[in-house]
């Protein structure tokens, strides 16, 4: 390159950070009106009393980071054409994620009440955290999300869910530095075992390390790079460091970084796919953003250090309607970001800016990847009646249930072995629980070392073993969320384990009901065996039937509670599931020995009313 061609290419570069710069503080802005504001938006006047909510809510700390992130992930979405789904699994990063999609267009595509312009604006600080508005955490209502914010631990594993055989797919997720102290979060740092880079989309795990959670340190971003790069590396991942505070050559910094992590994974795809890989397990990369707490917020407020300190966690000035200083403070702050220069006289983002966005759905508010129904087919499943048992008569055979359940889901597996669209997720029990069959078309999924003498491993199994209930969970929501299906095996007893989750599942299928825009993903499948009337060797420590309990206390149209008494009960009960939507399916089944009931006539019949009564075994009239 020439001098002249290295002078313009430096030229380029400097207009694009600055309008990159510009872009950030937009999304600052409106972040911060969000907490604030209920009118003068663009401060057009000197900010007054009734300008500012009467109550402040919402979360400062991890939200300019967050838009950072999100404006350097803009610019390789334009560049490189990709697709890219947006986890943020800071809590409460909800300002972040509204903002940035207003910015870019979706949200008011979506809510065209809340339009671009002063007007919109107003009506999008008013509503944010406020009755009858949005909640200020990542949400079904919130464009881009398939990630519900108000529960920490699960953001990495729902990426992994989401990027299992999506091939085209990168799936950019924020891990908030309080976030990776959870077990979920620090079990799903493995995820990356069982990603083949053949068929499968990419995670780019971004820890945010901004120093600290509500009022305290965290673990993560007291540790030194050196210890950090050597706990990641053991982890199996390239950790590409981002570190500072003065802006602009933060950004210099993270666009190399992103540049270099997008490069990586282009890389590993295409060898993986040229060979038909069959190697070693690659070391993808991520990203380390250490970038302070609150960050461009105000560094002191009554005296005490609030950037780069836990102060800034929520809302840094506290009182900014009822005492004038703590108002100077907030409008000294927001006026930092130069809102003239980033609005038009009307209120919209100036011609420049809005051009850094992507188009189309290869916004990251727009993706179909975030609105899994968009995406989801059905499946092709099997004639369950060819399948059945011969019953001659109640009681006239013995068999094990979910035995010849694992040859219905043998054929789901084929049928659809194409598509691409089903796995099986359990802790190491498919085999203990009967559904073996499903081994004579696939393996259990295992990207690492396997030795000659391993059992039914192999890179593509579509079976998902993992002795962690949180990471099994967490993947079949990502997978659904995505618009695939699926089926959870687990112990009865154990299945507890995830109980909050299956709530915050459950929130999130409710208030996806009430949204037209979110189209209905595949419902939520359990099947739980070894349940607690058969538990001849492992005895009461394996005895609760209280997942039931707990899963009974959601609303009708969410939850759905199944107890085949036999085979054929179970394989239409499956069959039934399958085949259902936007609802979370609890099917209780044993895996020993039984007597078989019903045939396969009267197995429909008995399925279909729901609940009936046996008069061969009663004295019922």
């Amino acid at each position: 390159m020439n001098d002249e061609a290295q002078r313009a290419a430096t030229t380029t570069g400097l207009y694009q950070v600055d309008l990159m710069d510009r872009y950030w503080r937009a999304a600052n802005y409106i972040s911060v009106g969000q907490i604030y504001l209920m009118d003068n938006p663009l401060l057009r006047e000197p900010l007054k009393a009734e300008h500012v909510k009467p109550r402040l809510l919402g979360h400062w700390g991890t939200t300019p980071g967050l838009n950072f992130i999100y404006v350097h992930l803009n610019r390789v979405l334009r560049e490189r054409g990709l697709d890219v789904l947006f986890i943020c699994g800071p809590g409460h990063g909800g300002p972040a994620m509204v903002a940035n999609t207003w910015l870019e267009g979706t949200y008011s595509e979506i809510y065209p009440e809340i339009g671009q312009g002063e007007d919109g604006l107003r009506k999008l600080f008013r509503q944010f955290s406020f009755p009858g508005g949005v909640p200020s955490h990542a949400a079904p209502e919130t464009p881009g999300s398939i990630h519900e914010g108000g529960e920490l631990g699960y953001a990495l594993v729902h990426a992994f869910g989401a990027a299992f055989d999506n091939p085209d797919l990168v799936v950019a997720c924020v891990v908030g530095d309080g976030e990776a102290e959870t077990g979920p979060l620090a079990a799903a740092w493995h995820s990356n075992k069982f990603l083949n880079p053949a068929s499968d989309g990419a995670v780019l795990p971004i820890l945010h390390l901004n120093g600290y959670k509500i009022a305290n340190p965290t673990i993560l971003a007291r540790m030194d790079d050196l210890e950090l790069r050597g706990l990641f590396a053991g982890y199996g991942y390239e950790p590409l460091f981002v570190e500072g505070h003065e802006p602009i050559p933060m950004h210099r910094l993270m666009a190399t970084k992103l540049d270099t992590a997008l490069d990586r994974i282009r890389s590993i795809q295409k060898r993986a796919r040229a060979s038909g890989w069959q190697g070693e397990r690659p070391l993808w990369p991520m990203i380390v953003l250490r970038s302070p707490k609150g960050w461009t917020g105000p560094k002191e407020v009554d005296g005490k250090k609030v950037e780069d300190f836990w102060r800034s966690h929520q809302v840094p000035v506290s009182n900014a309607r009822g005492n004038e200083a703590h108002r100077k403070i907030l409008e000294d702050w927001m006026r930092s970001y130069e809102p003239e220069k980033l609005f038009d006289n009307s209120g919209h983002l100036l011609p420049e800016l809005a051009a850094l966005a992507p188009t189309g759905s290869k916004r990251m508010g727009a993706t179909p990847y975030a609105n899994g129904g968009l995406l989801k087919r059905d499946l092709v499943l099997p004639d369950w009646k060819s399948l059945a048992l011969d019953v001659p008569r109640p009681g006239g055979a013995t068999a094990e249930a979910t035995r010849v359940l694992g040859s219905y889901l043998r054929d789901v597996i084929r049928l659809n072995a194409e598509a691409r669209n089903f796995r099986l997720m359990g802790p190491d029990e498919t085999s203990s629980n009967r559904l073996d069959d499903v081994f004579e078309v696939t393996d259990r999924v295992w990207t690492q070392r396997i030795e000659p003498y391993d059992v039914q491993l192999s890179r593509d199994g579509r079976v998902m073993e993992v002795l962690s209930e949180h990471l099994c969970q967490g993947w079949l929501e990502g997978y659904l969320l995505t618009g695939r299906h699926g089926l959870f095996s687990c112990y009865e007893a154990f299945i507890h384990i995830v109980d909050s989750m299956v709530n915050q599942h459950a929130k999130w299928l409710k208030t996806s009901r009430e949204l037209a825009w979110r189209k209905p993903i595949a419902s939520l499948n359990y099947l739980l065996t070894s349940h607690v009337w058969r538990q001849d060797h492992n005895g009461f420590s394996h005895q609760d039937p209280g997942f039931a309990d707990f899963v009974a206390n959601k609303k009708a149209d969410t939850v759905r509670l199944y107890f085949p008494p036999d085979a054929n009960t179970l394989l239409w009960i499956t069959d039934h599931c399958l085949r259902t939507y936007n609802r979370i399916n609890v099917i209780t089944a044993g895996k020993q020995p039984a007597p078989q009931w019903l045939s396969v006539e009267d197995a429909e019949t008995h399925c279909r009313a729901g609940a009936g009564i046996w008069e061969w075994a009663g004295t019922v009239a």
